[in-house]
């Protein structure tokens, strides 16, 4: 095991040095997930631990992890798949999918942090409509000072835009840019963010509709507290208000007509979908880690031994790691889209949905089996539980995915 990770560490230190754009090309090119990445994923893994012990704090006080992030920017982490040109280590799909699993096994709503970090960076990557001053200063604070960026899109009224539909946030065009008037929901790390791309419609005669880079110090952005759920509840998702927010001309990064926003590419498609898949998969193992010891240890009176003895016990843990062990075929489908070779989106969609689908039904064979200790506010089941079944709220959810594949089935 790893040493507990500072951000004084020699450890910390020799990886900074080699995460470089220096990099030999053969410790660049991770093909694995515990291939040349290995380093930087037991970096997580240990920290995943680390935030194992605060976690239920977190989640109690439904506060966002501050702490963690600060563990992650020390560590490095926040600027994995930021391209190398910018200093950052441009990592692959499969790699960003194993750190935010290790992260995720010990505090998930700083792994939904991270994993929309790795995406956006990643979406950056292949986006050629940024103005190269706009990427290049988002894309070196990611990794000179751990900037987080996330994409707000959702809104009250309009939902997801996954399904369709112009938001009702406006950029009106003013002298020199844009002013911004609109609310979003869900948020996503809004407490500890530095940008926000958000999702907005033009006053235009013929509208457009696309993402406006915002600095969430800006005058006239604000946000209002009401992230109260059931689980994931330290991710800081609250809802992000703007009132005339100015955007410089340059920070209207990408904006379009809306149709031209109809086709989605397949690579991008699979790191968003995969990237939310892994987050729970990761609080599905630390649920089975956690039923483990609980057998290991509780030893009935009437028993004289401890419940792992019991064949019933021993053939549920089997069933739990077979869902888990299917998961694992989110690395092959990763592996895939790092070679080039991304398999049809119906396809990762499917993977996304069972993936969620055997995490929820592993951790609830592990409440089932413990019994009424597991839904106390102080066990750790409870709170696996709760976070477990946010994986059904992330697009594409079951309807879209499983109408999609019935369709491209039968043909029509």
């Amino acid at each position: 095991m790893m040493p507990t990770v500072r951000s004084d560490d020699s450890s910390i230190v020799e990886w900074r040095r080699h995460r470089a754009p220096g990099w030999p090309a053969a410790a660049r090119q991770t093909k694995t997930h515990l291939g040349d990445g290995a380093q930087l994923l037991g970096i997580a893994e240990e920290l995943g631990r680390e935030f194992a012990a605060t976690a239920a704090e977190f989640d109690r006080a439904g506060a966002f992890p501050h702490a963690n992030i600060e563990r992650l920017r020390a560590a490095g982490l926040l600027g994995l798949a930021t391209p190398r040109r910018y200093g950052g280590n441009e990592a692959g799909l499969a790699l960003a999918l194993a750190v935010v699993n290790a992260i995720s096994r010990g505090e998930p709503s700083t792994g939904l942090v991270l994993a929309q970090q790795y995406l956006f960076h990643a979406q950056l990557r292949a986006n050629t409509r940024w103005p190269e001053a706009v990427r290049e200063r988002v894309s070196a604070a990611a990794v000179g000072e751990g900037a987080l960026v996330n994409a707000f899109r959702v809104e009250p009224e309009l939902g997801t835009p996954v399904r369709g539909g112009i938001p009702a946030t406006t950029a009106r065009k003013v002298a020199g840019g844009w002013a911004l008037s609109g609310r979003k929901i869900y948020a996503t790390g809004a407490p500890g963010l530095t940008w926000a791309t958000v999702w907005a419609r033009t006053d235009e005669p013929e509208l457009r509709v696309g993402a406006f880079l915002v600095p969430l110090g800006s005058p006239g952005f604000s946000i209002v507290e009401t992230w109260d759920h059931l689980g994931m509840r330290a991710s800081g998702s609250h809802d992000a208000v703007l009132e005339d927010v100015f955007v410089p001309e340059d920070h209207a990064v990408d904006i379009r007509a809306p149709a031209d926003w109809a086709e989605r590419d397949t690579a991008t498609a699979c790191w968003s979908a995969l990237m939310f898949a892994t987050i729970y998969d990761g609080v599905a193992r630390a649920a089975r880690d956690w039923f483990i010891g609980f057998l290991k240890s509780r030893v009935p009176a009437n028993l004289g031994a401890p419940l792992a003895s019991l064949p019933h016990m021993q053939m549920a843990v089997g069933e739990i790691d077979a869902l888990l062990q299917a998961n694992r075929a989110l690395f092959a489908l990763a592996e895939a889209v790092d070679r080039g070779a991304p398999p049809p989106a119906h396809e990762i969609f499917l993977a996304k949905y069972t993936i969620n689908a055997n995490s929820i039904a592993a951790v609830e064979k592990a409440v089932a089996l413990c019994g009424n200790p597991a839904l106390a506010r102080g066990n750790a089941l409870e709170r696996h539980l709760r976070d477990v079944l946010c994986s059904r709220v992330h697009s594409p959810q079951a309807d879209t995915v499983l109408g999609g594949a019935g369709r491209v089935a039968l043909g029509v």
